[in-house]
């Protein structure tokens, strides 16, 4: 789980610069359209739309943005029509890669995240070849000045959640649950006024592959081009390195 916590840490530092910015809201904006396509304009009938939105307010897209973007997904506007879908690889050192993509182009996508992966001497594979590695579950974490380890485990547990761990390396708690329990737990700590720093259903890696040196640079490397990629929402990876090349490459 380190490894996507660290790399998590990572493209938060990196997202504060405005063109990356710009590339946060491109994809925000991407989600809640498939997910409005998907299951409809009614948030409170729409748990993908749901957490889209959610997630797009935490990052500060403009209100008339998010509802421009419901309407273009529902088909209320017309607008590109995307699709979403993943791919599987390995990188530098075996780590395991997942990308989640959407697009309106699946041949560009493919080449792009092809490329990323050769030039970075890692490689694409077949589907399934590496999201067996990988568990998908709700992720929030909660800096620990905001509320006490008691407090949370409380209210967490309480609605479902199945572990709540401690990150001292970057001094947050993390809080796990099932994809079906995400918004009950998300409510619970809401109500309990327990403020999260982030929200996500995401692939948490069982399993974690050690890379230090010229081989984590050249993952790291990887997985930032990948996230640059304007068809991609996501990247997971197993991977695990020291604090220290993680403080030298970050």
């Amino acid at each position: 789980m380190s490894g996507h916590s660290k790399w998590a840490n990572i493209k938060h530092k990196k997202a504060k610069t405005d063109a990356k910015r710009g590339r946060t809201f491109t994809k925000l904006v991407k989600e809640i359209m498939v997910a409005a396509k998907v299951g409809g304009a009614d948030i409170s009938g729409n748990p993908r739309l749901r957490t889209a939105v959610d997630k797009a307010k935490a990052d500060n897209l403009p209100a008339d943005n998010i509802d421009r973007a419901i309407k273009k997904g529902a088909g209320e506007l017309a607008g590109v029509v995307y699709e979403d879908g993943m791919y599987e690889g390995y990188g530098p050192g075996g780590v395991a890669v997942l990308v989640e993509y959407m697009t309106d182009n699946k041949n560009r996508t493919a080449s792009e995240v092809r490329h990323a992966f050769t030039h970075s001497g890692g490689s694409l594979g077949s589907s399934g070849s590496v999201a067996y590695l990988f568990d998908k579950r709700g992720v929030f974490t909660v800096d620990m000045g905001a509320v006490s380890e008691e407090r949370l485990m409380e209210a967490a547990l309480e609605a479902g959640a199945e572990d709540v761990a401690t990150n001292i390396d970057e001094n947050i708690y993390e809080v796990y649950s099932a994809p079906q329990d995400f918004f009950k737990v998300k409510t619970a700590l809401e109500e309990a006024d327990i403020k999260c720093a982030s929200a996500d259903i995401a692939m948490i890696p069982k399993t974690s592959v050690n890379v230090e040196g010229k081989t984590a640079r050249q993952v790291l490397n990887l997985l930032e081009t990948l996230e640059d990629l304007d068809d991609v929402q996501n990247v997971y990876s197993n991977f695990e390195m020291s604090d220290e090349d993680m403080a030298e490459m970050a």
